[in-house]
């Protein structure tokens, strides 16, 4: 847990951690709680039992999916209360098929990014980092 003193008010940040979702594979924390809000570190299609990494944007899209929702889950949130992504992927040819998989967990439509970038960690398909309210 982090304290931060601004004049009369305290800031606190907690860390949020969990083994439902992948370890962090950096100096990162998985996501952290600051007021009322959880700010979810990107999701890679890790699976944290056994750290493999499923074939094809669809099965990739939804392990990130559920690793993001560990992570929230870990905060004392869900899914239905995020209000803000932020999607990467490696091909923006896999845009569709990633929005197929993506709108069956962000039901509430929360406000979104999504651009394609050159490469990603361990060379996955897809990550997702997201803001939700507790």
């Amino acid at each position: 847990m982090w304290y931060i003193e601004k004049k009369t008010e305290v800031i606190i940040m907690t860390v949020i951690s969990t083994k439902n979702a992948p370890a962090a594979i950096g100096p990162y924390s998985q996501g952290m709680v600051v007021g009322n809000l959880v700010f979810c570190s990107g999701q890679i299609p890790v699976d944290p039992a056994t750290g493999s990494i499923p074939e094809g944007i669809a099965a990739q899209a939804e392990r990130s999916c559920r690793n993001v929702a560990a992570v929230l889950d870990a905060a004392g949130s869900d899914l239905g209360k995020v209000v803000k992504t932020t999607c990467f992927l490696a091909d923006m040819a896999d845009f569709a098929a990633f929005n197929e998989v993506y709108a069956k967990f962000f039901t509430g439509k929360p406000a979104r990014s999504c651009c394609a970038v050159k490469t990603l960690p361990k060379n996955v398909l897809c990550e997702i980092e997201a803001i939700a309210e507790l």
